[in-house]
């Protein structure tokens, strides 16, 4: 007997409404080539701004929907601009060759290499057995998580390292402390990713919007020059509201069994020489890369270097064809079609017509906080991090310019305030993939307080720090 397959398969389902969706999408692009005049709507935009502005609001509301890919959407959208005339095509493919998705690649073969050795277990390990107390224990895993972020190149590959070791605490820890871990693990690792330039993808995206735009991105020291203090700053406080969330006697007496603890994790009480020479060579990178202004290497060709050296034969701790797999292509797709969609709303003019209209403020503080306060709640829209940055960064370059702010310190606050994304467990993998470990109304009523900590702290770093490190608003 044959059975519908649309109920019987939900991809189909799925399917077909793509399939509308794109149909409908198709008959509104012919019905907008043959009906705006080439001066636009009413003269104040051109042709292809008004078609840019349609695309590029139709990829918004796709990015809100949880069911259809981010990359999926992002890819169709820079495919009808480069259909209608409006990219070029040419922009479109070179994309994929851009310094930061090279960086990004080499990046992830790197972290490949340093999570085959067992690195990252062992400083977890060396932390948790310093531990006297819950609150000593938080802290120190807090400081360990942030530290991370130099390691692996992704919020979600983070939290997958950290699983384990989650559940190897779960033995040596009282149930309640168990699910407070649970809870601090993902929210410290989505708040300290912005300690570094390849702590997400969506730093990326900034980096590159604001040198297509400006001319200038933000290079790897300076992000971590700015990025680190907050995201330090950002972490501690987030695990002094989880202790208080989870209702864990924050001063008990606390002692890991370490011994035990190695055992499950599989790391040998002295370092292998394999680790020796991949924390040597993490220093290495991360040396060059903060100090680009004096030997003029491109921060994608050391991190390539150093991903040939991980991955080489006598050297390396990891095949080269175990390390490409590791590297999240659909990621790197996102970031080139989203590279392209920036372009063309800049060039096009479109964004500067959005940025007069909507996000232009009386003055810079003003556009700062209205940017603060957007970027902190624009995740319970799109839930995706990169495409929240690929929606605001290029609008808000315009925005600021308009102002007599300085893009590069109202995009970087905008990317750091976007770190908060805690408000429901599907709001960021990290939270889905520790969701058994807590309840979503702890989640809820730690987000009712962070969010409005994380947006206040942006602008005080904005205002009174980061200033002091060069990047004034």
């Amino acid at each position: 007997m044959q059975v519908n397959s649309v109920e019987a398969d939900p991809v189909a389902g799925w399917g077909w409404a793509v399939a509308f969706t794109l149909a409908g999408v198709g008959v509104f692009g012919v019905l907008a080539v043959l009906t705006v005049p080439a001066q636009g709507l009413d003269g104040s935009l051109s042709r292809d701004a008004v078609l840019t502005l349609v695309v590029f609001g139709a990829a918004v509301i796709g990015w809100t929907r949880a069911k259809v890919d981010d990359t999926f959407v992002a890819l169709l959208a820079a495919a009808v601009l480069a259909v209608l005339g409006v990219l070029e095509s040419e922009r479109l493919f070179a994309a994929l060759g851009e310094d930061q998705i090279w960086l990004l690649v080499a990046a992830f073969m790197l972290a490949a290499g340093i999570n085959r050795t067992g690195l990252p277990a062992r400083l977890a390990l060396g932390l948790a057995g310093r531990a006297r107390s819950p609150r000593s224990l938080c802290h120190l895993l807090t400081l360990g998580l942030v530290g991370t972020a130099l390691l692996i190149p992704s919020t979600s590959g983070r939290a997958a390292m950290a699983v384990p070791l989650h559940r190897g605490l779960a033995s040596a820890l009282p149930d309640r402390l168990v699910r407070t871990v649970g809870l601090l693990v993902p929210v410290v690792i989505l708040l300290s990713a912005v300690a570094t330039l390849t702590g997400a993808g969506a730093h990326l995206i900034t980096s590159q919007v604001l040198a297509a735009t400006t001319g200038e991105g933000i290079p790897f020291g300076w992000w971590l020059c700015w990025g680190l203090p907050f995201a330090l700053v950002s972490s501690h406080l987030a695990a002094e509201l989880v202790l208080r969330t989870g209702g864990a006697d924050r001063r008990t007496p606390l002692r890991v069994d370490v011994a035990e603890l190695r055992a499950q994790l599989d790391v040998p009480e002295r370092m292998r020489p394999a680790e020796i020479r991949t924390g040597a060579l993490l220093g290495v990178v991360v040396l060059l890369w903060s100090t680009e202004s004096w030997h003029g290497l491109p921060p994608a060709l050391i991190a390539l270097g150093a991903a040939l050296l991980v991955t080489s034969p006598r050297f390396g701790t990891v095949p080269m064809k175990a390390a490409v797999g590791e590297i999240p292509w659909s990621l790197l797709l996102f970031m080139a079609a989203t590279g392209a969609l920036g372009t063309a709303l800049t060039d096009s003019g479109a964004a500067s017509w959005i940025a007069g209209h909507a996000l232009v403020g009386d003055s810079p503080v003003t556009l700062l906080v209205a940017v603060v306060a957007l970027s902190t709640a624009l995740h319970l829209l799109v839930a995706s991090r990169s495409a929240r940055s690929a929606v605001l960064i290029p609008l808000l370059v315009p925005a600021a310019l308009a102002v007599g702010a300085n893009p590069m310190a109202v995009a970087f606050a905008s990317t750091a305030a976007a770190g908060f994304c805690h408000t429901l467990p599907s709001s960021a993998k990290p939270l889905a993939m520790f969701a058994e470990h807590y309840e979503p109304r702890e989640l809820r009523r730690l987000a009712v307080v962070l969010g409005p900590l994380t947006a206040a702290l942006v602008l005080l770093f904005s205002l009174l720090v980061w200033p002091l490190l060069g990047l004034s608003v």
